[in-house]
């Protein structure tokens, strides 16, 4: 066992933590709940929108990855969830959303 936390604990940690902090977050597609795959788009106060997703960072440790495509952000993240259907996708629009994000993630 490896101590990570389930992906569904983190979604909805990371969702309750959005919606808490004023923000809203919403899942997108719904992946595996233990081991899923975690892809989050993020809209920022401009309104842009981006791609962070959990993945393993240069040093092997949990790390955000931002895989921003240059455009289509949602024929994107529905092509990967096509190759990957326990990939879970959420939405969060928010001031703080990367801050939660890499809080949450991060740290688990």
């Amino acid at each position: 066992m490896d101590g990570r936390l389930p992906s569904h604990m983190l979604v909805t940690a990371l969702l309750r933590r959005m919606n808490d902090g004023g923000g809203m977050g919403m899942v997108l597609a719904k992946g595996d709940a233990q081991a899923g795959g975690i892809l989050m788009v993020i809209i920022g106060a401009d309104r842009r929108e981006r791609v962070l997703e959990r993945g393993i960072g240069p040093d092997g440790r949990t790390a955000l990855i931002d895989s921003t495509p240059a455009n289509d952000v949602i024929g994107y993240w529905r092509r990967r969830r096509a190759r990957d259907p326990d990939l879970w996708v959420i939405e969060l629009d928010g001031a703080a959303a990367e801050r939660f994000a890499a809080e949450t993630i991060l740290q688990h």
